[in-house]
This record gives structure tokens, sequence and C-alpha cells, in this order.
């Protein structure tokens, strides 16, 4: 189709892969009426209904699968032209997008990004502060250090170490209310949980102890948040270990608790592993990171 409008379908696929055009909106950063907007005009190009629409959000039809493949592959294969223009200038100078969770990129890197900064003084970090899963097959971030290893071919896992997560609460709290003795101790406190996230509940249900969730008095998923909470004394959380160094006034609690470290995965695409500023990046990371966090 020759006045097919390639410009339509990065809208489309955000439609497709988040259900609504809503959530498709937030991720492309535009307005609602435009996702639609550019999905119908899709529509109207391809003489076919791309979704059926429905009081829950969209349902994909045949047709918008075999274009969310196809325009998929084309988009990776962009990805990859742009990936071989990119290694062919490849240098010691430049910038590096790396991806990291919350607690990750606000507390753990600033202190190696100074020190990677006196040893690399040509490369500019681009540092992404999510606790998504940043995409690297679509150029999202050119490094990841993830708590889960990611399953497509095209990008290398290297696995450096663990994250220990702890239960703690502040010396304030624990004042009020005592500190709990056994683990069923904590279902009679006042608990710090996520929102949408399941991790902690199902923590909890792996111990034979569900809850739910009007358990937790304080609710959040964003994870800076969620430890600043426990810090104003709020209840009993879950944080990774490495943030207890921060504030002596919060105490780990129950350190026999079983909860399964999470591993660490740094992450990159394969066929950029091979840029030297990259690389560079790559290697101080898997150097400097703590092999428990």
């Amino acid at each position: 189709m020759s006045n097919f409008n390639w410009q339509l379908v990065p809208s489309f696929l955000a439609a497709h892969d988040q259900g609504s055009l809503l959530g498709a909106a937030r991720i492309l950063g535009i307005s609602q009426p435009t996702v639609g907007r550019h999905v119908a005009l899709l529509e109207s190009q391809l003489g076919t209904p791309l979704f059926e629409r429905t009081g829950r959000g969209l349902i994909p039809t045949s047709a918008a699968q075999r274009l969310a493949d196809a325009a998929r592959a084309m988009e990776a294969g962009a990805q990859s032209l742009l990936r071989g223009a990119q290694q062919s200038h490849s240098t010691l100078a430049g910038s590096v997008r790396l991806s990291a969770s919350q607690p990750v990129a606000c507390h753990l890197l600033p202190p190696l990004m100074a020190q990677m900064r006196s040893e690399l003084p040509g490369i500019q970090v681009e540092l992404v502060a999510s606790n998504a899963v940043s995409d690297l097959l679509r150029g999202e971030a050119d490094i990841a250090i993830r708590m889960v290893r990611p399953t497509q071919r095209s990008l290398v896992a290297r696995r450096i170490g663990h994250s220990r997560v702890a239960a703690c609460a502040h010396r304030n709290y624990l004042a009020r209310r005592g500190a709990p003795e056994e683990p069923e101790d904590l279902l009679q406190h006042d608990l710090v949980g996520n929102d949408r996230v399941g991790d902690i509940r199902q923590g909890f249900a792996a111990m034979g102890h569900p809850v739910p969730p009007e358990q937790f008095g304080f609710r959040t998923d964003d994870l800076i948040a969620y430890w600043q909470a426990v810090r104003a004394g709020l209840g009993i959380g879950f944080v990774a270990a490495y943030l207890l160094k921060e504030d002596p006034e919060v105490v780990e609690l129950l350190p026999d608790l079983p909860i399964t470290p999470l591993p660490v995965w740094l992450v990159v695409h394969r066929e950029i592993r091979s840029s030297r500023r990259i690389r560079a990046v790559y290697d101080f990371l898997a150097r400097e990171l703590p092999p428990l966090f």
C-alpha cells in the first residue's frame, strides 16, 4: 500500500500492548483522543477493524495481531540498522543510557557513577530510574540492572549478585508497638505494603499466612515513597537490605524470615555490547556492583 501511513503504527502498537487507549496515551505521552484518532485512521486505511471496543478495554482482532507482528519485525529491523550505525562510530566518548529500579538508581548508583566519572570522563550516563522493565529491544536503554532475567534471545544477561530483602521498622514504631518475635506476630502489626504489585502479599501466602490488602495500613508501588513510609514509622515494611545502612533508626526484624534474595542481572543487547563505550560501562558495573546488595 503506497500511501500507508507508518506514523500511525506507534499508537496502534501501544494500544495493542496496553489494551486501552488511555494506557497507550500514558505510554506515548500524548492525549487519549489522539491515540483513538490514529487507530481510527489506520483502520480506515486498512479497511478493517483492528479492535473490538468493550467496557473493559480493547480486544485485538486477527488483523490487528498480524499487523502487530509485521510492525514489530520492521521496528526490530530499524533498530538493528541504527545499532550498526552507532557501532561504526563507537568510542569511549558519548552517552550510555542505563536503566535501574528506583532504590538502585537513587541509593546504590550515585556513588558508583561518581567513581565511574573519574575513570571514564568522556562518557555521560542517562539514568532511567524506573521500576518497570525497560525494553532494550526498542532502544529505551543500552544497559539495564534487573531483578528478573530477560527471556529475549537477542539480550545478554549476566548474573552479578543478589539483593537481600529485609523486614524492618523504625525504632519509634517499635517503641509504640513492640517487636515481633515470630513471623506470625507480623499479622498483629501495622504493615507497609504494595498497591497493585502483589509481591509482599504473595510472600505472606507462601509462608502460609495469606493477608488481604486491608491488612496493610499504607500501600504504594513507589519504592522511594515506600522506604520513606517505613522511616516515618508507619509500620513494618520489606525493603532492600542495603537501604538500612542509610538510617540507623530503621532496624531489621526477624532476620531468619524465609525471604528469598532477588537475583541481580546486568543486561545488554547482544548487538551493542561490542560498542566500546557501552562495553566500558557494562564492565565497570559488573566489577563494582557488590555481589550482595
